[in-house]
């Protein structure tokens, strides 16, 4: 995946990663695929497997689209940065639920009522970065609803 943004710089002027660039990109591609090795290690529920890889996705794609561009204006916006505690919101309930599938529904959820609440909240500057990061929600929800599917089968 580190191979598209150098090829990329080979074809055109318009990507422009430095080494910073890649060095943050690989740590988050390693902290991503560490904390789902260490999911798929802990739970032989697929349903569990799957809402964590929803929750992954959620919280890899925020951190990586602020940086890029930013969700709400541009990346420079001091308002991107109140979607990072949605994903301490999501960390934070799980750890209180000691990664136990009911308290991980109800953090994914909590996580899905920030996510929504931060995006309506942007409108008022930037209406399509506020639907659009509302939309996000989605994510979180599904991984909720993995959750809720893992309980049922325990």
């Amino acid at each position: 995946m580190l191979l598209t943004p150098l090829l990329a710089m080979q074809i055109t002027r318009e990507v422009n990663w430095t080494v910073g660039d890649f060095m943050v990109a690989g740590m988050m591609f390693g902290l991503a695929g560490l904390t789902f090795e260490l999911a798929v290690r802990a739970s032989r529920n697929m349903w569990y497997r799957g809402g964590v890889a929803a929750a992954l996705a959620a919280s890899f794609l925020t951190v990586w689209i602020n940086g890029a561009v930013g969700m709400i204006g541009d990346e420079g916006n001091p308002y991107n940065l109140l979607f990072f505690a949605v994903i301490a919101v999501a960390l934070t309930g799980s750890i209180l639920a000691r990664f136990k599938t009911a308290g991980m529904a109800l953090a994914m959820l909590a996580s899905a009522v920030a996510q929504i609440a931060i995006g309506v909240g942007g409108m008022a500057s930037d209406v399509r970065g506020g639907i659009l990061s509302t939309l996000f929600a989605g994510l979180w929800l599904l991984s909720a609803a993995m959750f809720r599917n893992a309980a049922g089968e325990a």
